[in-house]
């Protein structure tokens, strides 16, 4: 159970005076040893101000940043967060120690006093820490278990308890995710924000529930289609695997659109488990359509009685299916949105893309829980500028697709039980 995780907020009170180890997600773009979007940094914020009022000894920061496979690259350094860092508690003392583990990492945990923020270096420094990377030469090697379980027991001496707050990561079984085990483990908020509102759409969710799903490949999403559809009352597909099941169902003509061979096979399958589920589904029934796969194409708009020509493509939902979706998305209590209905980085391709935004904030508006799953449809919103106008915008793209497949991840398993 997602909601049954002890939270930051539940153990206040052992985080006086004490090592408080956090891990956070500080993976941010970097250029020339400056941070380029702080976005992750400032996300954590909440957490750490809050670790902060109850007056720790000191806070023991860890992160990994990009993906330096086991070994030191100075490129992938955390030093350069710093000063993000400092600029965003400057009451706080913030100090960057030189390794995650060893005498150094000990000696300035040991020495850190009133409420010290001590940002560790990159944990993915150490091969221990995925558990495997790669050689000076580029070959693949795993790390030694023995090594493994040493580094986790050098991340546990850092602190008295353990808080974290990379819901990002939390699908990765690595050593600073789950190879700590100081007697409390507890999510941070931003983690506990994570769980509560999946916990509201996976485990009690309001009825009538409805998943948005768009992405290209039916194949990528068959375990996300199956897990929700024992969960939802309703569901629309649009995005590129549209056309993959109008082709299938209604032997439409797609044109140059994307089709997924591998996908296909597996169209029936759900289309009778969501029939024998009673799950409404909608397909889209119009398009825009283009002739080349850019901003300035020319369009048409494609009825699916018609289909689509040969040599034009499909690049987002058509007017009547906005408007049908539109009807869908206000009758819902609850709402998952993962993958968006066009190529909305194509300002001419973005109206369908846009029109959901707007749809689902509404919907938002009349009471509706809304959730948009993290990657391209978290980053559909932001650019919108529809973030503040649903429930939430979940953080982790591969974590909450996990998540929202019905698997258990491993970050969140490793947290202590209320």
């Amino acid at each position: 159970m997602l909601a049954s995780k002890v939270g930051i907020q539940d153990v206040g009170d052992k985080l006086t005076g004490k090592s408080v180890l956090i891990r956070v997600d500080f993976n941010v773009p970097m250029k020339d040893g400056v941070v380029t979007d702080a976005t992750r940094v400032k996300a954590t914020l909440p957490t750490l101000e809050y670790a902060l009022s109850k007056k720790p000894r000191c806070l023991v920061l860890l992160s990994h940043a990009g993906r330096p496979d086991g070994r030191v690259q100075p490129k992938y350094s955390l030093k350069p967060v710093v000063k993000v860092l400092q600029e965003l508690l400057p009451k706080s003392k913030v100090v960057f120690v030189e390794d995650c583990v060893g005498p150094k990492a000990e000696e300035a945990v040991k020495q850190a006093k009133d409420g010290e923020l001590l940002l560790m270096e990159n944990v993915r420094f150490h091969i221990e820490e995925e558990g495997k990377g790669e050689d000076d030469k580029g070959n693949k090697v795993k790390a030694d278990p023995a090594a493994v379980t040493k580094f986790r027991a050098e991340l546990t001496k850092l602190g008295d308890v353990y808080i974290n707050d990379a819901f990002g990561t939390a699908h990765r079984a690595h050593a600073s995710m789950v190879g700590v085990e100081t007697p409390v483990r507890a999510a941070g908020l931003l983690m506990k924000k994570e769980l509560d509102y999946f916990s509201k759409a996976l485990e009690s969710p309001e009825k009538p529930f409805l998943a948005i799903l768009g992405g290209a490949k039916v194949k990528d999403k068959i375990q996300l289609i199956e897990n929700l559809l024992d969960r939802v009352q309703m569901m629309i597909i649009a995005g590129g695997m549209a056309f993959t099941f109008k082709k299938v169902l209604d032997n439409m003509a797609i044109g140059n659109s994307l089709y997924d061979e591998e996908g296909a096979k597996i169209v029936p399958d759900i289309m009778s488990k969501a029939k024998s589920k009673g799950v409404e589904i909608l397909l889209p029934c119009d398009f825009l359509c283009a002739d080349k796969f850019e901003n300035e194409a020319n369009t048409q708009i494609c009825e699916d009685t018609a289909g689509i020509p040969d040599g034009w493509m499909g690049v987002d939902v058509g007017p009547k299916t906005i408007e049908k979706a539109h009807e869908m998305i206000l009758k819902a209590k609850t709402l998952v949105w993962n993958g968006p209905p066009g190529v909305f980085e194509m300002p001419n391709f973005a109206k369908g893309s846009t029109a959901f935004c707007k749809a689902v904030a509404e919907a938002t508006q009349k009471g509706c829980i809304t959730i948009v799953g993290g990657g391209d449809t978290a980053a559909l919103v932001e650019k919108q500028g529809y973030a503040s106008k649903v429930s939430h915008v979940s953080t982790g793209g591969g974590a909450s697709l996990e998540l929202l497949e019905g698997k258990t991840l491993p970050g969140v398993a490793a947290l202590s039980n209320k």
